[in-house]
């Protein structure tokens, strides 16, 4: 059944401040498989950093590919100055054996990669062959032949041409059978490989094409560099020649910290997308001085140190990095160099001085909180010392004392709830900034927010952070940050690719289970890019053009949250549309987004005071037949944005808004 709704927009009083297009703005944490999927590498332990997985002494995702008797493996240490640990490989000549490394991989086609060797090999081994197959059919999808040319380390570098498409290959490494043998004796036959990496020639700044133009056309505003491994990153590991940079473990989410996304790969990466970056420094097991630096290396001139450092890095120019951030929820157990309100503050105001001197243009973020005891201890503290606090805004079960036995429909209406948690928690801290005049001219900066539908511990299979119910919260909850947008100033939606709660690209078809969830490549399509349904609302939201927020006054149905918790506002008369207006610069388009957080169909009537329409909108439309739709590996464009036509005088009659859906309506003024 359809509810009736009456919306009025007053296009004659717009706000006085405008909306920062850093609001829009989107989150790159090194979590999980979030880099993995980013960058374009189809190989893992490039630099055989991992230990052996079997019997056999072979690194991490390798395995020994030999049909000879006697091949021996090592694992020894790398070349010089690099990281990681060399593979050894030792090939009798009397087994007449082909011995070499092979992995598992996942190969675009037609297409050429860029493959790159760091080996050395006993003086009568000339040549190693680097190929692809079809792990199934044993089809060569591509061959080289690399020449060896040294007993000592080399690099090597040429073109291989992959044939066709294959999600099911593998990689070979290997002395063929058929090269010359030699006499035995006590040092021949020998291969070291210290390095191997196949990288597709359409990457761009290291990152798969296709995440780089999905991540354009969500026109960001701001890419944020930061989250939990942050706090026990030192910045001077992931700069300079890749294959030098340290391999580190990475002390939050286990694993190893991506050497191969460093300072420069991310100014890259923003650059071609032409956003603005935010760096969040370590500050849990790094000092205010290592902080200095690193601006220094971003903003300094090539005439000082760490501007000189990059220079011979091969970045001359100052990358004039403005938005730098001080703590990521340093609150929490979870992070290292977790310490009190107090603590923080004081670290704050060390950071904050040692940083401005590197560079007293920069715009300071200070880690905030949700609990307001914490923030105003740092704002009391430290407060004159920053421009922004920032607030992580997960909206989950937890608050509700809900859990997977909660009858479905509602939790839906819970996570629907978002807005008024954003609400409540901004206008909080809101009052608190401006409780006082030293810390009044602070802003906030959500820096990270998302749905997360379970607790962190429970977390299998397919999360629900990819429905279009969370879309829908999602959605709600842009809408709140705009009509909030006096304050907050910038957003970033976490995450970008995969990684934690599940970015919203999706690369392939591994989910960001907690725990073990299903392997890479289990569902036959490891290549698949696509957007979830939240993708399709930051997409929608960041490419309008809405300047300034104009009055919204709705008429509509309700609905309520059964909180199994008391709450701290009031959730039992919840209105079914969200909605937040807005014009661009000169007034001749009016944007109306609308957020049906109902589970019925409303039939919308609008009334623009103020302006004169033309007599066709234009509609965005985000919907399904479920709030529990999805797209996934198999349907990557089952729930996407449609744009139509519609008559102004449709709106003005009343329009059928499907339950769980999001729009958008542009008007244009009359010529």
């Amino acid at each position: 059944m359809n509810t009736n709704a009456t919306i009025t927009i007053d296009c004659s009083r717009k706000s006085e401040h405008e909306i920062n297009p850093y609001l829009f703005g989107h989150f790159v944490e090194d979590i999980r498989d979030h880099m993995e999927a980013m960058l374009a590498f189809p190989l893992k332990d490039m630099d055989f950093e991992s230990e052996a997985e079997t019997m056999t002494p072979v690194s991490g995702s390798w395995r020994a590919y030999t049909n000879g008797r006697n091949t021996q493996y090592a694992m020894e240490a790398p070349a010089p100055r690099h990281s990681g640990r060399a593979q050894r490989i030792r090939i009798l000549s009397d087994d007449e054996a082909y011995a070499g490394i092979t992995q598992k991989a996942a190969l675009k086609g037609p297409m050429n990669y860029t493959v790159r060797l760091v080996a050395r090999a006993s003086i009568e081994l000339q040549y190693v062959m680097v190929e692809a197959v079809d792990r199934r059919t044993e089809e060569t999808l591509g061959q080289l032949r690399m020449e060896l040319g040294s007993h000592n380390w080399q690099h090597y570098e040429d073109q291989l041409s992959i044939l066709r498409e294959c999600t099911d290959a593998e990689i070979r490494v290997y002395v063929p059978a058929e090269h010359p043998r030699w006499v035995d004796h006590v040092s021949t036959g020998m291969l070291w490989i210290d390095h191997v990496s196949l990288l597709p020639v359409d990457s761009t700044a290291l990152v798969k094409r296709e995440v780089v133009e999905m991540t354009k056309d969500l026109n960001a505003g701001m890419m944020r560099l930061a989250g939990n491994y942050i706090s026990a990153y030192h910045w001077e590991h992931g700069v300079g020649p890749v294959l030098e940079r340290p391999v580190m473990y990475n002390e939050a989410w286990g694993g190893w910290t991506s050497k191969y996304f460093g300072t420069d790969e991310f100014i890259r990466f923003c650059r071609e997308l032409q956003v603005e970056p935010l760096i969040c420094v370590n500050d849990g097991s790094g000092t205010p001085e290592e902080a200095a630096q690193w601006i220094e290396y971003c903003n300094g001139s090539a005439d000082t140190s760490m501007g000189a450092l990059r220079a011979r890095n091969g970045f001359p120019e100052p990358y004039n990095v403005r938005y730098w951030e001080i703590g990521n929820e340093v609150w929490g157990q979870w992070q290292v160099g977790t310490c009190t309100a107090e603590q923080f503050a004081e670290r704050t105001i060390s950071f904050a001085k040692a940083m401005k001197e590197a560079d007293p243009s920069i715009v300071l973020l200070a880690c905030g909180h949700y609990e307001q005891e914490w923030n105003r201890t740092v704002l009391e503290l430290a407060g004159e010392s920053i421009d922004y606090l920032t607030l992580h805004l997960y909206h989950g079960y937890g608050p509700f004392g809900m859990n997977r036995d909660t009858p479905a429909e509602d939790r839906y209406k819970a996570i629907a709830s978002y807005p008024e948690w954003t609400r409540h928690h901004v206008r909080q801290t809101t009052e608190l900034i401006r409780s006082r005049p030293e810390h009044s001219h602070v802003k906030l900066a959500i820096t990270e927010y998302n749905t997360m539908y379970y607790p962190n511990t429970v977390r299998k299979g397919l999360p629900n952070e990819h429905t279009l119910g969370a879309a829908v919260a999602n959605a709600a909850n842009l809408n709140e940050m705009m009509r909030c947008s006096d304050m907050v100033h910038i957003g970033s939606f976490s995450d970008l690719v995969n990684g934690w709660l599940g970015g919203c690209i999706r690369v392939g078809d591994y989910y960001a289970d907690q725990y073990c969830g299903k392997q890479p490549g289990w569902s036959g399509h490891p290549l698949t890019i696509y957007g979830t349904p939240t993708y399709e609302v930051l997409k929608l939201y960041a490419n309008r053009d809405v300047r300034r927020v104009l009055p919204v006054q709705a008429e509509c149905g309700t609905f309520s949250v059964a909180s199994r918790k008391e709450t701290p506002m009031a959730l039992d008369a919840l209105l079914d549309l969200d909605i937040v207006a807005g014009t661009n610069d000169d007034g001749s388009i009016v944007t109306v987004l609308i957020v049906n957080r109902s589970l019925e169909a409303v039939r919308a009537v609008l009334d623009l005071k103020a302006f004169e329409a033309s007599g066709e909108t234009t509609l965005y439309e985000i919907t399904g037949e479920s709030y529990d739709d999805i797209n996934s590996v198999f349907q990557p464009e089952h729930i996407m944005c449609k744009e139509s036509r519609v008559p102004a005088e449709a709106w003005r009659q009343g329009y059928d808004l499907r339950s769980s859906s999001v729009y958008a309506l542009e008007f244009r003024a009359q010529v």
